[in-house]
């Protein structure tokens, strides 16, 4: 497969600036054999007592820091964590650090260059451990938000509520999960009177999400690896659903990712905890999940690839075109899409 298989035209303001408001009232389309338009709170309405909805409660850390080393103004974008004191980074402009280099941050805040990799990567080594440097995180730093949200500086007082989820509890993601965000305590209630369930795992989802796929071959593409967490009580939850009749509905294709590396071959759900780099595309056979919940994603993008192995990329293609002719938001603070699997149809 070809990357530009998974090409489309698609005009810049066509993607959010800024979510819906309230957040449930962002617009949801329905993709099946056939397409229907909704909003989010028609979401119970859609489902059936019994399905589960598997939400990703991972917590976006303010990872972007502006700092100096010497008279020289540095960004760093915090993008994996390797030790309690120390993170791999995107910096700008890299050329401009050496190895053994301190860049002073707001707040005391400081770390030390312990290495460069490529493209602009480089190990920071700080000056505050495990609880202190969120705290010094949270002083100082701003959400990371995707290149394609304009501002006129970094992330604004607005976006560090809006680019969290209502779900987020443990720290670690350099970007959202960000089909949870269309979710209100209103919507759940909704959705709870249906007699849907709900399940948690957590993906720390990196800033790889954000990355280019700059390959022609798809075969070619290698995927950033995240940290993810299954535990035994929602592997439990999930086969339980299963076991009665319940669709599974992965929030988001983090959730879907992680599901689909912690199951075994035939299906049944382990608990797991460690690093994922699984790159789904067309012609992977899925082992859990019924149904996705997720946003519109950009052309060439591997979440593109993911949607269209698991709905089928004619009825993506169409969807999309759909999208776009009725003026549908796209990507993380736009509009949503519930999918369903095509083996399911």
């Amino acid at each position: 497969m070809k990357v530009a298989d998974f090409d489309f035209d698609l005009p810049s303001d066509f993607i959010a600036q800024r979510p819906a408001v309230p957040r449930d009232s962002a617009r949801l389309l329905s993709v099946e054999d056939t397409l229907g338009d909704f909003t989010m709170r028609d979401l119970p309405g859609l489902l059936r007592p019994g399905d589960l909805l598997v939400f990703n409660d991972t917590r976006v850390i303010p990872a972007r820091l502006a700092g100096r080393r010497g008279e020289a103004g540095i960004e760093a974008t915090l993008i994996r964590q390797v030790a309690a004191d120390t993170w791999n980074a995107l910096v700008r402009p890299a050329r401009r650090l050496r190895v053994g280099d301190v860049v002073d941050f707001a707040g005391e805040l400081a770390a030390r260059v312990e290495a460069k990799g490529e493209a602009g990567q480089v190990t920071l080594l700080f000056n505050r451990s495990g609880a202190d440097l969120m705290a010094a995180l949270e002083a100082t730093g701003t959400m990371p938000l995707p290149p394609y949200i304009k501002r006129d500086a970094r992330a604004d007082a607005r976006d560090r509520a809006d680019y969290q989820t209502m779900f987020a509890r443990r720290d670690g993601a350099v970007a959202a999960p960000t089909a949870a965000l269309h979710f209100t305590p209103a919507l759940m209630a909704g959705l709870a009177e249906r007699g849907v369930g709900t399940a948690f795992l957590t993906l720390h989802v990196g800033a790889g999400t954000f990355l280019p796929v700059k390959v022609e071959d798809v075969a070619d593409h290698r995927m950033h690896a995240e940290w993810g967490e299954v535990t035994a009580e929602t592997a439990a939850v999930i086969g339980a659903a299963r076991a009665a009749g319940g669709r599974i509905v992965a929030v988001g294709t983090t959730s879907l990712r992680l599901l689909e590396t912690a199951a075994a071959p035939g299906g049944t759900l382990a608990p797991f905890s460690g690093e994922t780099d699984i790159f789904i595309t067309p012609g992977y056979r899925f082992k859990v999940a019924d149904m996705m919940l997720t946003n519109f994603h950009l052309p060439r993008s591997t979440l593109f690839m993911l949607v269209c192995a698991f709905a089928g990329t004619t009825h993506m293609r169409a969807a999309y075109a759909h999208a776009k002719a009725a003026g549908y938001r796209f990507y993380s603070y736009g509009d949503g899409c519930l999918l369903t699997r095509e083996s399911e149809r």
